[in-house]
């Protein structure tokens, strides 16, 4: 799915940059132009990555992390207000990638492990790796400000539903308390290791706030940076084998082609 964002965002951005290299803009387009409608086409790559609002004391220790190359394409309208039109709305629609690999060393990490094909579930305390992927339709809607010609601020909300996702991963060079802190010890060293998978417990609709600016290098090219900061966890309500929330922090930069 990722390599399909990007491959569509790359084509997309080419063809676009391409026909109107060619030609120049049509009636239609400087007529929308005249009553404060704005088209814009974007790609980018989400930075970032899931993660609790302040340190939990399981984890001791963030060993590695990967930020992956999370690909994201949108188009976005903006209808501007006034005379003056330095104010407006916008709405998009964006298929993006959000994903990080961590690492990290814990104890008392509430964990559900598969054991020779039996789930167990307690407390762990060793090394932890976790992979984690979804594929989002997003749709912002943001009020936008005109500081220049050249630069424009935007702030607003975000909603997505999951398209894809998993919350996989391993356990090693450690070992599980089995139901409680101080249940049956099972250990995992000497490259043993143990695998979960929490990918059907992901929640299917996210909700956040977004910043964003953008810097119009020329006339149709831009420069695009937004912050996204999601309200809810990454995981169902119902989901209580990791204790703590989730939240998906992403920075997004990218360009974008403006009609």
């Amino acid at each position: 799915m990722k390599q399909h964002i990007i491959t569509i965002a790359v084509t997309i951005m080419s063809c676009t940059m391409s026909a109107f290299a060619q030609t120049d803009r049509t009636q239609t387009l400087n007529v929308a132009e005249h009553n404060g409608w704005e088209y814009e086409v974007k790609t980018g790559v989400n930075i970032g990555g899931a993660s609790p609002l302040s340190m939990p004391v399981e984890i001791r220790k963030i060993s590695s992390y990967s930020p992956k190359f999370n690909g994201t394409l949108e188009g976005t309208v903006t209808k501007w207000l006034g005379d003056d039109q330095k104010w407006g709305v916008s709405a998009g629609l964006k298929f993006e990638e959000k994903g990080m690999i961590t690492g990290a060393n814990v104890k008392n990490y509430s964990m559900e492990i598969l054991n020779d094909g039996d789930r167990v579930a307690g407390y762990w305390t060793g090394y932890v790796k976790t992979n984690y992927n979804t594929t989002l339709l997003t749709v912002p809607v943001m009020a936008n400000y005109q500081l220049s010609d050249r630069w424009k601020l935007r702030a607003g909300l975000y909603s997505s539903i999951k398209l894809d996702g998993q919350f996989t991963g391993n356990v090693s060079d450690g070992y599980l308390r089995e139901g409680t802190p101080v249940g049956e010890k099972l250990t995992f060293e000497n490259g043993n290791t143990a695998s979960y998978d929490f990918s059907s417990n992901l929640r299917h609709f996210q909700w956040g706030g977004q910043l964003g600016a953008t810097w119009r290098a020329f006339n149709h090219f831009t420069v695009n940076a937004d912050l996204t900061w999601a309200f809810n966890d990454i995981f169902e309500s119902e989901f209580k084998t990791i204790s703590f929330a989730l939240y998906p922090i992403y920075l997004n930069i990218g360009f974008g082609y403006r009609f």
